[in-house]
């Protein structure tokens, strides 16, 4: 009877804590305040407006300064076409390269959500930094008076990049966590909200175009027509919207807790793997070291299951007979869990296919930098209407706008249906045909100009710089091609970094995502240089030289070309060898 009794009460429990698991989050999510937090009041579709419109609104004030930044500073700092350009590069790559600040901060100290709202405060900071910079007469250089252009002062230019700089730290903060702290509102462990996590990033990659659109055409028709002050002006209203925005959907947040530096735990496992160096891995991988609850033991993790690649880093969780005698398992200096060894092996993994983002950056690099260029040697009126060049970057943002719920409602049921796949396709397949989508986008650039060059030299207009009488909306198909690569490779790179990455350094990996921009940008900057230097040679001209008529811009779009096509070849290798995550 008494044994009736405990399988009843052993019954109820189950079928409570069965019932609880299905009221609250499985994935370790709490409240602002540490405590578990229910899937019916938090979270999902519900929370992610507040997010989606941060998003929306801080990449309005990004593109709102970056989208015509070139033409700032060769018409009112009155710099030469090469060194605008690897100015807008270097700051770029900057921009993508301080995300790594933001992802250490919020996986090991802050969190994601405090850490975007003391980067938002200096983003905003600097946003004002540089409205005064461009409103104050003192501290912009007087303007030209026929060829005669001032050079800035060294306070001028201190003043004007110390915002801007601002503005790559500020931005830094925030890229790497707001697309996982949207993520992070979907249960992992729940198969339905799992799905919508896949159709979040679409979404989120929408609202950052609609603020890019919003910015390469009304703000860049503001800037060259109404004052670069209020063209700076309102992009920094727009990011303390965006700030007001985030803070407001704080009820609804689900929170991920910080898991300690990711760097830490990296070098102790590389660390303990070299004191043990002598020891042999066991063919049997349950004889390494493990905790022995369900939970890691890192903060906001689950275990991750044991792979057999990279073995010289499973040394690392070798329990050694001195530590067998002594008890003592608490140095992960010495000793690391299987879990701690798999984040290693994850990052590592990961290395080649994140490689080969680098020269896609490049070539997207180039819509703020030589097609602005190459538009303004191109006739821009329509009508009475005159088109600022750096405002066709619209019709890659129209292109971004389109293809994202023609992607999300149409071919992704479609794909799901002959793949078997939850999103349709991979997120290695995804990026590999917005690889193959740039190609062509850089050849439809050349053509472009083989074209207008060609032009120019028919009207006789090889040595005067100005514009050749070839619409300016030839453009428009390599801006469209651009827009359509980047919904295969910036959604999938996404998607990748935030799913394959161990639990506890999303942040990490989203910034490593995010480095592939930066890299690219230096890359670009770094191959202008080199194609200056080598194509400048005993006093000729080059291939960029400041009147473009005189020169071969077509050559560097085919070069990119050329690199972007070997690039395609090195990530069809890369992925086909990639081996998936095993979390338990």
């Amino acid at each position: 009877m008494g044994s009736l009794e405990e399988d009843r009460s052993l019954l109820e429990d189950g079928l409570l804590q069965n019932e609880e698991s299905g009221l609250y989050t499985g994935d370790g999510s709490v409240d602002l305040k540490g405590n578990r937090v229910l899937k019916e009041n938090t979270g999902n579709w519900k929370a992610c407006p507040f997010i989606l419109g941060t998003e929306c609104c801080e990449r309005l004030a990004y593109y709102g300064i970056s989208t015509n930044l070139v033409t700032y500073l060769t018409k009112k700092l009155h710099e030469g076409n090469v060194s605008a350009a690897r100015n807008v590069t270097t700051w770029g790559g900057t921009c993508y390269l301080t995300p790594l600040i933001g992802a250490i901060m919020a996986d090991a100290y802050w969190g994601r959500y405090w850490t975007i709202g003391v980067f938002s405060t200096i983003y905003f900071i600097g946003m004002c930094v540089l409205t005064i910079s461009a409103s104050v007469p003192a501290l912009k250089p007087p303007e030209c008076i026929g060829s005669d252009c001032p050079v800035a002062s060294p306070s001028q230019y201190a003043v004007f990049f110390v915002g801007l700089y601002m503005i790559a730290l500020g931005t830094g903060g925030i890229k790497p966590c707001v697309s996982s702290f949207g993520a992070d509102q979907f249960d992992d462990t729940d198969s339905k909200e799992r799905v919508k996590k896949g159709s979040f990033f679409n979404w989120f990659y929408f609202s950052i175009n609609i603020g890019a659109l919003i910015s390469s055409s009304l703000l860049v028709y503001i800037q060259d027509n109404a004052g670069w002050g209020l063209g700076f002006g309102i992009p920094a209203l727009f990011m303390g919207i965006a700030i007001a925005s985030f803070f407001a959907g704080t009820p609804l947040y689900r929170f991920q807790k910080p898991g300690g530096s990711p760097i830490t735990r990296m070098c102790q496992v590389m660390v303990a793997s070299f004191r043990k160096w002598t020891l042999e891995v066991p063919k049997d991988s349950s004889l390494l070291f493990e905790t022995q609850d369900k939970i890691s033991a890192i903060e906001g993790s689950r275990k991750l299951e044991h792979t057999d690649e990279l073995k010289c880093l499973d040394r690392a969780a070798i329990i050694s007979d001195a530590e067998n005698n002594s008890g003592n398992f608490s140095d992960p200096w010495r000793l690391c869990t299987v879990t701690q060894v798999e984040e290693l092996k994850i990052v590592i993994r990961m290395f080649p296919v994140w490689a080969t983002g680098i020269v896609f950056s490049a070539v997207y690099a180039q819509m703020s930098t030589m097609f602005v260029e190459q538009g303004t040697m191109m006739d821009t009126s329509i009508g009475s209407f005159v088109i600022p060049p750096a405002s066709l970057s619209s019709f890659d943002v129209i292109s971004v706008i389109f293809w994202v719920p023609v992607y999300d409602r149409i071919i992704v049921p479609i794909a799901r249906k002959f793949t078997g796949k939850e999103r349709g396709f991979s997120e290695l397949q995804r990026m590999g045909i917005g690889l193959a989508v740039s190609v062509l986008c850089m050849s439809a650039a050349a053509v472009v100009e083989i074209n207008r060059l060609r032009l120019a030299k028919e009207l006789g207009l090889v040595d005067e710089a100005i514009p050749v009488p070839l619409s300016i909306l030839w453009q428009i198909p390599q801006y469209f091609l651009l827009g359509a690569a980047e919904i295969f490779f910036f959604i999938g790179q996404l998607e990748f970094f935030y799913d394959q990455s161990p639990d506890a350094m999303r942040s990490l990996c989203s910034a490593l995502a995010l480095l592939t921009t930066s890299l690219g940008n230096y890359l670009s900057s770094f191959i202008l240089t080199v194609v200056t230097y080598f194509t400048t040679k005993g006093g000729k001209l080059g291939w960029i030289p400041d009147n473009l008529n005189e020169g071969h811009l077509d050559y560097y779009f085919w070069l990119l070309a050329g690199l972007s096509f070997l690039n395609v070849l090195a990530y069809v290798v890369c992925a086909g060898r990639y081996k998936h995550k095993k979390a338990s």
